[in-house]
């Protein structure tokens, strides 16, 4: 395919989209209805669905009995944590080989030109993105993701939280399922946010922000705190009254869904002229410029406290002077404390 019909390089043959960005049209009033059943086909495809039917499959087939998980055991523990590590190098894997390793579409609407495996760095461990992103998503994110999973069957099983069927309250479960990427939205704007306060940034999030020009090993290269606090989204179930099958929807949600801000691609060439949108724009521009797009749009949450970034050269200018008005802030914070001689 021709990616400069869609996009446009720079002089450093990076890659941008000629669109800007837009959060859901769902904040309007009066409602653009047309513009919401637009947007709709791309809320369910091609992430959402997938993990719907992913949770369906693992719950059907993985999952034990609940009379089992009543209680810890290192079998099915280890049983989940097993199938989790092949799903993960399997999903991100099939992303990793195609995209990078094989580079079968080479750099057509690679946001960044380059490849990591072509630029080794010594502030990755083995002086390597690839597999730094690898060990740290199977060392702590497999885990943390497992034991998160473990932590929520064994309360449904045990009867700690409401379990609603779906034959008690399909109505309510279907609502829920449809506000379950909103509700991560939220967590994740929330941690997201807490995690760039200057020493979290420091001593947490920056590994993760290591790697700047992203690949599929990226979206769960991460501090284990990081894990911590990204998997416990699936937590809120816990609180609200939900369905375990609904929980681990979030969790998908969650632990495959990080492909979509770290894939580095715009536009995943699946035929000579067919290409699958996998939303990864927004989540670039974060790894670009640090502090914007803390979320991806579905709640304007970026809006409403003046991080969003559309990719437009507007968008910079807007950041550049954010910035500046930060720097005045803390230069004269510190001549304040500054004692007179």
């Amino acid at each position: 395919m021709d990616d400069s019909k869609l996009g446009t390089r720079d002089k450093r043959g990076n890659w941008a989209p000629n669109t800007a960005l837009k959060v859901a049209p769902l904040y309007q009033f009066p409602l653009k209805f047309g513009e919401i059943i637009k947007w709709l086909p791309n809320f369910f495809l091609p992430w959402n669905l997938f993990f719907a039917v992913s949770a369906v499959a693992y719950w059907a087939w993985i999952v034990p009995p609940v009379e089992t998980m009543q209680n810890i055991a290192w079998g099915w523990v280890l049983k989940l944590w097993l199938v989790n590590v092949v799903a993960v190098i399997l999903f991100y894997g099939a992303f990793e080989v195609r995209l990078y390793i094989q580079r079968a579409q080479e750099n057509r609407f690679k946001y960044n030109h380059k490849f990591p495996a072509d630029t080794p760095s010594d502030v990755f461990w083995f002086g390597s993105q690839n597999m730094d992103n690898f060990a740290r998503g199977m060392l702590s994110g497999v885990p943390i993701w497992t034991g998160t999973q473990v932590i929520v069957f064994w309360a449904y099983a045990n009867g700690y939280v409401p379990w609603i069927r779906f034959a008690e309250n399909p109505v309510y479960l279907v609502i829920l399922t449809l506000l379950v990427p909103f509700i991560h939205e939220v967590h994740f704007f929330c941690i997201h946010r807490l995690i760039h306060i200057p020493f979290l940034y420091k001593h947490v999030h920056s590994v993760h922000h290591n790697s700047i020009n992203v690949s599929p090993w990226s979206s769960l290269s991460m501090h284990p705190v990081e894990h911590l606090l990204y998997f416990a989204t699936m937590l809120w179930h816990l609180i609200i009254p939900s369905n375990p099958v609904i929980a681990l929807y979030h969790l998908h949600a969650a632990g495959f869904g990080a492909i979509s801000g770290h894939v580095g691609f715009d536009r995943i060439e699946v035929g000579k002229n067919r290409a699958i949108d996998p939303h990864s724009y927004t989540h670039y521009l974060h790894h670009k410029y640090f502090e914007v797009n803390y979320s991806d749009g579905l709640v304007p949450l970026d809006k409403m406290f003046g991080s969003w970034h559309d990719g437009t050269k507007e968008a910079d200018e807007c950041m550049k002077e954010r910035f500046r008005k930060t720097r005045a802030r803390v230069n004269a914070a510190k001549k304040r404390q500054t004692p007179v001689v």
